[in-house]
Order: structure tokens, then C-alpha cells, then sequence
């Protein structure tokens, strides 16, 4: 499963030239840029860990992406994005957000159904990361599928 999340999700992933880009047009706009990491990409989980403090003063696009590629080597079996801040109006707005590194494997969520009062349906989510990966959910003790 394919994780969708923000600006350019359904689109194959961005080459390093296209996430450069990005960057180049974000800071053009006066945008401060951020580096977050997850190993949860729950669609509920919208706080992921910082990649240190936002580059709220850095205006060339090749310095955030050293910070996007030295975020990508210290979790490269996490996704990584970047976000685009615009604080014109005294508050920050985001205004950019996509995915710039994934793990190669990405197990995806399981929908669960449950029944509550007054037949009331109820749907939870839950990433199949937060247990066993998917396709390794179901093995026996000897380590056959099944």
C-alpha cells in the first residue's frame, strides 16, 4: 500500500531535481520550510518528529535539501516530508506538504468494523506497522503463512 499524504501524493515520487523545485518555489514565496519524520503515518498522526528547528531563515533551496537528505540517512526506513510555512499574517499556515523519502516496504492500515449501541457502526484504523508488517501477519510459530 502506497501511503497518500499531502500535496503530490497520488504522483510517483519526486526526484531529487523535482523536490529541488519545490523548494526553489516555496522560498520564493517567503515560506519557511520544516523537515519532519514518522515511522506511524497513521492519516490522524498530523505531528511527526521535527528534523530540528524550522529554516525559518534559510533561503537557498541546496541547504534544505542537505537537511532533507541528512534527515533521510538517519531514518531510512521511515518517511520523511516537507512542509512550507507562510506566516505573512502573524500565524503560520501551511501552505506545502509532501513526502520526500519512504521506507521500500510500507505496510499499510487494516479497517476494523465494530458494532456499538442503537446499531451505531463504528471504524477504526490501525497500521498494520504498529504490529507485524503485512504479509507476515498471520505466520504459525514454526513460520509458515497461514
Amino acid at each position: 500500500m502506497r501511503i497518500t499524504q499531502g500535496t503530490f501524493s497520488f504522483l510517483p515520487d519526486l526526484t531529487d531535481a523535482q523536490i529541488l523545485a519545490q523548494l526553489r518555489y516555496a522560498l520564493a514565496q517567503g515560506w519557511a520550510i520544516s523537515i519532519e519524520t514518522t515511522d506511524d503515518p497513521h492519516p490522524r498522526n498530523c505531528y511527526w518528529d521535527m528534523w530540528g528547528n524550522p529554516l525559518f531563515d534559510l533561503r537557498d533551496a541546496a541547504g534544505v535539501m542537505q537537511e532533507v537528505n541528512a534527515c533521510r540517512r538517519a531514518h531510512p526506513n521511515g518517511y520523511v516530508r516537507v512542509n512550507a510555512f507562510d506566516s505573512t499574517r502573524g500565524f503560520e499556515t501551511t501552505r506545502l506538504s509532501f513526502i520526500v523519502s519512504r521506507p521500500s516496504d510500507e505496510p499499510g492500515f487494516a479497517l476494523t468494523r465494530t458494532e456499538d449501541a442503537g446499531r451505531r457502526i463504528r471504524y477504526t484504523i490501525a497500521s498494520y506497522a504498529a504490529g507485524a508488517p503485512e504479509g507476515r501477519r498471520y505466520r504459525s510459530r514454526d513460520g509458515d503463512v497461514g
